[in-house]
């Protein structure tokens, strides 16, 4: 008797396991857009095919500059996006998984297939994989609006004016999704306007997962425009290292686009009493020393015909990045359509403050991204643990648990402006989030294509 009452459970259990299997099993499945973040897509040369990113040995011909032009908009060169990454291998290293470990498991665990936006089979409505690879040096808006424009022409070609899609958007490729789902093909109202979200691109949308997007923005985008940015942290001028310096990412708008928005910067002087400086005020940025422009060397970088344009570009730049981030924050009202989850870590540490103090020889600002000790004007020593507390926070190394959730600009509006339908934090890297298996296998969940699991543990 006992034992029969142990079967009948599991008898069950088993039974509505079959049930959602066979249920999901014989579901149509969406297409699946995957839109890859900052530096996630091939950039080639369009007169000779070279490809000049990701490549080892970096390109003897081509920079990753944008010209410099009073407006951002019209900054370009020869420079068209190719495939999305899917692995690179630097040097001797060994071969490093982006995106293409996430399409072979769409395709081998989901039965998806992978199809071209130019040239789509009958088949192209269903089960199928779209990369959208974008020239990620360009403005934000412009690749939302470009892959607006895409999934238009590709209901066109497949005779399926109501179709919807599913989009894994990873880090920048969120923020050109969120863009894309909240004012379609539409650019950001000129001059002081407010932005109006209308949601016209939602209806292009079923799911959009968020994987690692720094909605907040991010104070590492700050370091890198002061720094440079070096791919896996090797900075370092090797042929088969590609390295971006702060002259590089002076002329790239959508690095000035991943700065902390709008009263999300956390700063605070040598005391640890908060600063209050404005992100976008370029006067700020020559008064703490940050402004390429100011730099002794950059004369040598640029030719004067830029130089001439350097400082309106730079202003254009911060307050298209601005204005960006208004429009991305006026997201939430009543008839806000429930599309976003959230998928991200929280157990990394993460730069989430930024320390501003005086040189004691100079008297110049030292901006401090690193918990480095110190001494104080009054000589007090301020230790590199005191300074970990203060400056990490939890995230996966790049962004922040607080930009992912949007938790600052939540607490101003008092209601979530993302309206998230799912989040879920798996411990993984920023730039191995798209590729770890586990993750993998909970945006298969999310889709639809295999039942939920206990197997992923927040």
């Amino acid at each position: 008797m006992l034992q029969r009452r142990a079967i009948k459970p599991f008898v069950f259990a088993v039974s509505l396991i079959l049930l959602l299997s066979a249920a999901i099993l014989g579901q149509e499945k969406l297409p699946v857009i995957i839109v890859p973040g900052l530096t996630g897509s091939e950039l080639i040369n369009s007169r000779t095919n070279e490809v000049v990113w990701f490549k080892a040995p970096r390109s003897k011909v081509d920079d990753l500059r944008l010209p410099i032009t009073a407006n951002v908009l019209k900054s370009q060169d020869s420079l068209v996006r190719g495939d999305i990454l899917r692995s690179i291998k630097i040097g001797i290293f060994p071969r490093i998984d982006v995106y293409g470990g996430l399409i072979e498991a769409l395709i081998a665990k989901g039965g998806y297939h992978e199809e071209s936006w130019a040239s789509p089979t009958t088949d192209g409505d269903k089960a199928s994989i779209y990369v959208f690879p974008y020239d990620w040096r360009k403005d934000n808006v412009e690749n939302a609006r470009l892959l607006i424009r895409e999934i238009t022409a590709l209901k066109l070609k497949l005779k399926r004016p109501d179709l919807k899609f599913n989009v894994i958007a990873h880090s920048m490729g969120g923020i050109i999704t969120r863009y894309a789902a909240m004012y379609g093909d539409v650019d950001l109202p000129a001059g002081n306007r407010k932005p109006q979200p209308t949601w016209a691109g939602a209806k292009n949308f079923e799911k959009v997962v968020l994987l690692g997007t720094p909605s907040e923005g991010s104070a590492l985008a700050l370091r890198s425009l002061v720094d440079g940015f070096a791919i896996g942290g090797i900075n370092i001028n090797l042929p088969f290292v590609q390295n971006l310096t702060k002259f590089d990412l002076f002329t790239i708008p959508s690095a000035y686009q991943l700065l902390p928005a709008p009263g999300t910067f956390r700063v605070t002087d040598e005391n640890f009493e908060p600063i209050n400086v404005d992100l976008y005020n370029p006067k700020e940025w020559s008064r703490y020393g940050w402004n390429a422009i100011n730099d002794k060397r950059f004369p040598k970088e640029f030719k004067l015909a830029e130089r001439r344009l350097a400082a309106q570009f730079f202003a254009s730049a911060l307050t298209r990045a601005k204005r960006l981030h208004e429009a991305l924050a006026a997201g939430f009202n009543a008839t806000a359509p429930a599309l976003f989850n959230i998928v991200g870590a929280d157990c990394n540490d993460s730069l989430d403050l930024v320390v501003l103090r005086r040189d004691r020889r100079t008297d110049n600002w030292i901006t401090m991204f690193k918990p480095a000790s110190f001494s104080k004007s009054s000589g007090d020593k301020v230790t590199s643990d005191e300074l970990k507390k203060l400056m990490l926070t939890n995230g996966d190394g790049v962004v922040t648990k607080r930009s992912l959730e949007t938790d600052t600009q939540t607490r101003y509006t008092g209601a979530s402006i993302l309206k998230p339908v799912s989040s879920k934090f798996i411990c993984e890297e920023h730039n191995k989030l798209a590729a770890n298996a586990d993750i993998q296998n909970y945006l298969m969940e999310i889709l639809g294509i295999v039942p939920p699991s206990e197997t992923v543990a927040k």
